[in-house]
């Protein structure tokens, strides 16, 4: 199997890391002093004390891999129609496209029946060029909850989670889909299949009110969602999103009372680092090498 990383940099360079190190055959495409790094000294991944080094293929030029079974696009979503040009020498007659980006993605309304079936979202696709350029047959979509930064160009600092949800556009579990769950599971990292439309949407509804809120207050989420006033504002446009996701189709599997009891039980302030009382020590991560 073979899996190029579109965008490796801090979600992209984490799973990339976990891939090479599960033996699969990965290229990470990535630029600049980031790119450098992992060409001269692997891609590192600082993990529960450990550090993990892989070296996959790097590089700037996708040429240099070839055609792939599964291209995932970790880019944000106002950069990848950019790179669609640049990616082609990766897409093969049945190359997987997994998109891996918060909102709703170009590819949305394919397979999705009814009256918008086919429809295009210029907002998030110009000129259609990736419906054009990729094709919204290769589309698998993907919600990721993982929280990783590139702490230092060439080594990503994983913080939390390990999911990344996928979904056919059909919602069918496919051979293919089934494949590239089973090889992210044995790479350790979480990758059930569902239906992706409502995974979309449930993270869209975070997405949409506590990131906002967060910057504007400067509040952790535990403050957002159990301050009356917050609380009350996240409520209201999370209202609003399902309302929209409801007029499309949509059927949302947790309430929202619960949507924001979840971000308050989970969205509280990282435990200091070692060292305590706001100093930070560098941690002595245990290095473990993949192979070459």
């Amino acid at each position: 199997m073979k899996i190029a990383i579109y965008g490796a940099g801090a979600t992209g360079g984490y799973l990339g890391v976990k891939l090479a190190l599960a033996g699969v055959d990965t290229t990470l495409i990535a630029r600049g002093p980031h790119l450098e790094a992992m060409q001269r000294d692997g891609a590192r991944l600082l993990i529960d004390g450990d550090e993990l080094v892989a070296r996959p293929l790097c590089t700037e030029d996708p040429a240099e891999a070839g055609p792939q079974d599964y291209v995932i696009i970790t880019l944000k979503a106002h950069s990848a129609p950019r790179v669609v040009d640049a990616m082609q020498p990766l897409l093969g007659p049945d190359t997987a496209v997994v998109t891996a980006q918060n909102g709703v993605p170009w590819w949305y309304f394919h397979q999705v029946g009814g009256e918008w079936e086919g429809a295009r979202l210029q907002s998030v696709d110009p000129d259609g060029r990736q419906w054009d350029g990729i094709g919204p047959e290769r589309a698998i979509g993907s919600v990721v909850y993982v929280a990783t930064e590139i702490a230092e160009p060439g080594v990503i600092r994983h913080s939390y989670g390990n999911k990344f949800s996928l979904g056919e556009p059909s919602g069918h579990k496919t051979p293919r889909i089934r494949t590239l769950s089973r090889a992210l599971s044995e790479a350790g990292v979480r990758a059930p299949v569902r239906r992706i439309r409502q995974e979309i949407w449930m993270k869209l509804l975070g997405n949409v009110s506590f990131n906002p809120i967060s910057a504007l207050t400067l509040a952790t989420l535990d403050k957002v969602a159990t301050e009356p006033g917050t609380r009350g504002v996240a409520r209201a446009m999370m209202e609003e999103t399902r309302a929209i996701g409801e007029a499309l189709g949509v059927r949302f599997r947790l309430d929202i009372e619960k949507r924001i009891d979840g971000a308050a039980a989970g969205g509280g302030p990282p435990p200091p680092r070692e060292g305590g009382g706001g100093c930070i020590k560098k941690k002595k991560w245990r290095r473990r090498k993949g192979p070459r």
